[in-house]
């Protein structure tokens, strides 16, 4: 483990509450679904859709930020893509019809997730060997923000203000972000003599391409998740909607206090031995939410899928980033992309599938994919090792 004694510093934090605030309008897609669903009386299949466009704009922003940020600068992309995600949030509030709204959605993930890279790429580079700690702690403060959006939804719908209100709270956030933190300095990327020539073009290594795979079937899971729970409790355990979007938040509870000790963890023990141990917990609390029939049982499933999923994301990102390290802007924009691929299938296709089958039974198809993430995590770490 490292030695170099890690240190939070004023960017630090600005990237920790950055990544909580793209999170928070982020994972507001899964809880409002089932509203927007009602108000413009579209099925599974047409719900998918803005997952998707969601994963295209993820998938686009890793294909392109790393060129852009070599010509604009990391300041321009982790400022411009924030205040995109809040524009795109505030044009999917005012879209009456599902081709706005699915046009708005692509727009807020692809200008957003320039802000994610470049917070991913900056707290990576910026900390050095110590970036599995940073890494997870920010996420830690991202599901926190996942976690409230469901709540701020939930609240919004109670109060007739609607779903709407996690657009408005995202506003307000952005501008207090910006107000107290605008002057802080963006890190741009560093060099050394030993690596200067090489950082800017280094080919990603094949072990770099193992952990790809890990966030692939890592994040196929939880955008899932994410997206479909709330439709699966109210299917299988038959909750209301607004019961349901605020029961989701024990799946996010789960995940503050899985990436709270894994930020602790990350220090104690090697990467690759957590990131195990997650994908066993998610295959341990899978099952009792979809197989058992019983509303408590299905409840802690839920919250341990979300304790193991918390640091699978993070993790994998970390290790990525250790083998992709002479090309940080590159390893953290593809690693964007895969993410973004699985988001755009998985969700998607689960929900093709729901109209066939039934989201209870479509359900099933996250339990073999959690499989392979453990399954891969080994083929990399192999990789890693050659």
């Amino acid at each position: 483990m490292p030695s170099i004694p890690f240190r939070r510093d004023q960017f630090t934090w600005l990237a920790y509450l950055m990544l909580a605030y793209y999170a928070f309008l982020q994972a507001s897609l899964g809880p409002l679904r089932s509203f927007l669903a009602a108000e413009l009386r579209i099925d599974y299949t047409i719900s998918g859709l803005y997952s998707a466009a969601f994963a295209l704009g993820m998938t686009l922003a890793g294909l392109t930020a790393d060129r852009l940020a070599g010509r604009f600068g990391r300041r321009v992309l982790f400022w411009g893509g924030s205040a995109g995600m809040v524009l795109g949030m505030l044009l999917l509030t005012v879209g009456r019809t599902p081709p706005i709204t699915i046009a708005a959605t692509l727009l807020m993930a692809y200008i957003g997730s320039m802000s994610l890279i470049m917070i991913q790429a900056t707290l990576s580079d910026h900390h050095g060997a110590n970036r599995a700690i940073p890494l997870t702690e920010s996420n830690t403060l991202a599901v926190v923000g996942a976690t409230l959006s469901a709540v701020v939804v939930s609240l919004g719908e109670q109060q007739g203000i609607t779903w709407r209100l996690v657009a408005y709270v995202g506003v307000v956030v952005w501008v207090l972000l910006a107000a107290f933190n605008w002057r802080v300095p963006i890190p741009e990327r560093r060099t050394d003599a030993s690596t200067s020539q090489t950082r800017s073009n280094a080919p990603l290594p094949r072990a770099f391409w193992g952990f790809w795979l890990v966030v692939f079937f890592a994040t196929a899971v939880e955008a899932s998740m994410v997206f479909w729970s709330t439709g699966f409790l109210e299917q299988a355990l038959k909750f209301t909607p607004e019961d349901a979007a605020l029961t989701v938040s024990l799946f996010g509870l789960g995940m503050i206090v899985g990436r709270a000790a894994g930020s602790i963890l990350t220090r104690r023990y090697p990467t690759i031995t957590l990131l195990l141990i997650a994908g066993g917990i998610v295959l341990v609390g899978f099952p009792l939410l979809w197989l058992v029939r019983s509303t408590p049982v299905n409840i802690f499933g839920l919250f341990l899928c979300g304790l193991g999923l918390a640091n699978l994301f993070p993790l994998t990102l970390a290790a990525a980033s250790t083998v992709g390290v002479n090309n940080p802007n590159a390893a953290s924009a593809r690693t964007s992309m895969g993410s973004g691929i699985a988001a755009a299938i998985t969700p998607f296709a689960l929900g093709v599938l729901a109209d066939s089958v039934g989201i209870e039974t479509a359900f099933g198809v996250l339990l073999p994919l959690t499989l392979m993430v453990v399954v891969v995590t080994l083929y990399a770490r192999h990789l890693a090792r050659v």
